[in-house]
């Protein structure tokens, strides 16, 4: 079986090629081809990316290039994780919002509606290829975000294979493990991507929820040191998603990013150019402890930079610098990639497994339409993705949801149909912008920037 990664040259693909390597074998992938159209890029991190898939499974045939069709003819399973325009347009959308006195992260608000102007319009062309020339019904994973808002476009247009896939629930997941030591424990998660909350903690089916909030280390070792008590109190003890910070702490986000010298984008682009400068110094294919070692130096700076400009604090956990032998050695924390193979494993042999997903959400939300893309855990098999249906959802959370619910659908209509009015509409409606002046200000300086992706839209 042929996986065809989309994005191939991205930092994050060592990882991705790490955790492909060590299942493919189980599941039966013969073939990986990385793609990406920034040749530097795909011939340096996918470089990299295949020599550790070598060094773990060198029977798993890996290739690079950048000729999409190529990666996409006859493949049996696609993840796709594009960033078009690159980090230099992320720093555009961050600063055109705080410009504008609001928050311009890049999945949510301002800065995720630009992000998903270049998004859905790349990755409709890309599913449009793979339709044609790879295999029939191909699943495809999207990990490009905004990663719900772009499926529910995808889904919109009619792509039906298409499944949304974040690593914040696996990650805070493996988090509440670590600090419990409960290899098996699970919970149900419901709401939309990055605008989602955590319930049922458990362990094999005994509910050890009381014994987690009291857990000493939840608000130092989790993603939970965002937050506080009272806040969860106020969410009924539902465990917020790391990104409603962005909401919940809306403030205090924006004053701490204009506070600082440079915006998380800005130091994501200084990181990422020091580390492809310093690259370019290097002979990969023969010395390539040497690059690993800068790859992994300069991955540490991003990872423990974390939210660290928008909070004004750090992780406790730091992250390591592991020689590419010990790195291989090091047990797999799955990420994204993980939970593709999980959804692959399930579907080819049968055997049931819950995961988190961004999908249609058929019922399981019962405020939500039918349609409308959710981040839910299902149990997956060889018959398809089963949404858990969660019920009681507080009042709180319910209307976050359905605000923010309501601007994903605007924005999707306002790029199928090349509205502005809708567009401007969407951001109008956004918690993180509520402002019409400001809408209209954001929409016109995205539109003009981003006009190649959108095509000519109309003002109704």
């Amino acid at each position: 079986m042929k996986l065809a990664i989309l994005g191939g040259g991205g930092v994050r693909s060592p990882f991705l090629a790490k955790s492909i390597a060590l299942g493919a074998k189980e599941i039966g992938i013969t073939e990986t081809v990385f793609m990406d159209i920034n040749e530097e890029k795909l011939f340096t991190y996918g470089k990299i990316a295949k020599r550790i898939s070598e060094m773990i499974y060198p029977e798993l045939k890996f290739s690079l290039t950048s000729d999409a069709e190529k990666a996409l003819r006859d493949a049996d399973f696609i993840i796709t994780t594009i960033r078009a325009e690159g980090d230099e347009g992320r720093v555009f959308d961050e600063r055109s919002a705080l410009n504008e006195g609001v928050l311009g992260q890049e999945t949510t608000g301002a800065g995720g509606f630009a992000m998903a102007l270049r998004s859905i319009h790349t990755l409709k062309e890309y599913c449009t290829l793979a339709l044609k020339v790879a295999k029939k019904d191909a699943p495809v994973f999207n990990f490009t975000n905004p990663s719900g808002l772009v499926t529910q476009a995808l889904r919109t247009m009619g792509f039906k294979n298409i499944y949304g896939v974040c690593d914040a629930p696996s990650g805070f997941l493996r988090q509440l493990r670590d600090i419990t030591g409960e290899k098996d424990l699970n919970f149900d998660c419901y709401g939309l991507n990055h605008l989602s909350w955590f319930r049922n903690l458990n362990v094999n089916g005994k509910d050890v929820t009381e014994k987690i909030l009291k857990h000493p280390d939840l608000y130092k070792k989790t993603e939970m040191r965002l937050f506080n008590e009272e806040l969860l109190k106020l969410s009924d003890y539902d465990l917020p998603n790391e990104y409603l910070y962005f909401y919940h702490y809306r403030d205090k986000a924006v004053n701490s990013v204009l506070s600082s010298s440079e915006t998380r984008g800005e130091t994501i682009l200084k990181i990422n150019n020091h580390m492809l400068e310093e690259m370019r110094t290097i002979d990969i294919d023969n010395d390539f402890e040497k690059a690993f070692e800068c790859f992994m130096r300069h991955y540490a700076m991003r990872e423990n930079s974390y939210f660290s400009i928008e909070t004004g604090t750090v992780r406790e956990e730091k992250f390591p610098v592991p020689t590419a032998e010990e790195y291989v050695k090091q047990p797999d924390n799955g990420g994204y990639a993980g939970v593709a193979l999980q959804f692959i494993k399930a579907k080819i042999t049968g055997e049931k497994v819950d995961m988190v997903l961004s999908i249609p959400n058929e019922g399981a939300i019962d405020f939500l339409k039918e349609t409308d893309v959710c981040e839910i855990t299902c149990t997956v098999d060889k018959d398809g993705v089963h949404p858990h249906k969660i019920k009681n959802i507080p009042e709180m959370q319910k209307n976050l949801i359905l605000s923010v619910k309501h601007y994903e659908n605007l924005t999707v209509e306002a790029i199928i149909e090349r509205n502005k009015a809708k567009a401007v509409k969407a951001l109008t409606v956004h918690p993180l912008v509520l402002s019409y002046p400001i809408a209209v200000k954001l929409v016109d300086t995205y539109y003009e920037k981003y006009k190649a992706y959108t095509g000519e839209w109309k003002s109704r």
